[in-house]
């Protein structure tokens, strides 16, 4: 039996990439599997039903149970009928793995509406419909008294955590992913829900380079997407006792984060002046601003 025997799993933007390696996994472990992808390319644009429907073919090769759901993430309706056909094919719902993305990279001061928007839209609100619609259905299984031990797995990014230059959309969204991550879990836990982020670094078509070949192969080998998934399946399964966290993942690093910790500041009785700031406040711009980057 596998870590994830019996337990259902929703999987987004899982046709390619780090989604395609946990689908693949998951159900090497057992779970029953959704295979959410719209087929899109890099910046989002266009659709294809085939990469989600490969892998779903690789899955009942392997002997698992997998469907495919072309549904956008980003919309509520489609949302809801993801979540939906998982419970409908399978029974339940046990585990959402939120992991859809697209990049349209720019600096701000060239950046098009539309590509704050769309990258806004499919990361952060494709975060958020697909755990709200889940959430819901979790609620109502713990009234009537069912225990699912639910988990969902978001997906954050140091190009947010770490302030990426290029990348003020795509970075903006990845840390509020990382910010509802832990709100969801404050809101969530009552209903034995246990919400956890990671921080991935792997080499797939939204992050490698346009020549790979010039990647030593320890690199290659070291990012390959395969590595951050036992982690993924690890906090899906049933007994997995962390909870509103988030990690960096790549190769064999697991490690922590510890978000927004106060590490100086300056006080006075009543209200500041700006006279007096003046004086005191310039001493908190000499305090190190430390980015413990793990690469």
């Amino acid at each position: 039996m596998g870590a994830l025997e019996g337990r259902v799993a929703v999987i987004t933007g899982a046709g390619r990439g780090l989604g395609r390696e946990h689908a693949l996994l998951f159900a090497r472990e057992g779970a029953s599997v959704v295979v959410n992808d719209v087929g899109g390319a890099r910046d989002g644009s266009g659709t294809d039903a085939t990469p989600a429907a490969e892998v779903v073919r690789e899955i009942e090769a392997l002997g698992g149970r997998a469907v495919v759901n072309g549904d956008d993430v980003s919309d509520a309706a489609g949302a809801q009928r993801l979540v939906r056909q998982a419970i409908d094919e399978f029974g339940a719902l046990h585990i959402l793995v939120n992991n859809a993305g697209i990049l349209r990279d720019r600096m701000i001061v060239n950046m098009g509406d539309d590509e704050w928007d769309d990258v806004i839209r499919v990361h952060l609100r494709g975060h958020f419909l697909p755990t709200r619609a889940a959430a819901q259905y979790w609620r109502e299984q713990h009234k009537a008294g069912q225990v699912l031990n639910p988990a969902v797995i978001n997906t954050t990014s140091t190009s947010g955590l770490f302030n990426h230059a290029g990348q003020g959309n795509y970075g903006a969204a990845k840390t509020a992913i990382a910010c509802l991550t832990m709100i969801s879990q404050s809101e969530f836990g009552r209903y034995g829900v246990r919400v956890n982020a990671i921080a991935p670094s792997a080499l797939t078509r939204m992050t490698a380079p346009a020549d790979d070949a010039t990647l030593a192969d320890e690199v290659v080998a070291r990012l390959d997407p395969a590595n951050v998934s036992p982690f993924v399946a690890y906090l899906a399964t049933e007994t997995c006792p962390i909870e509103g966290r988030i990690f960096f993942v790549s190769g064999g690093k697991v490690l922590l984060f510890q978000p927004f910790a106060i590490v100086d500041g300056i006080e006075t009785e009543g209200r500041w002046t700006v006279e007096a700031l003046q004086a005191a406040a310039p001493r908190l711009a000499e305090v190190p601003f430390t980015l413990n980057r793990p690469y």
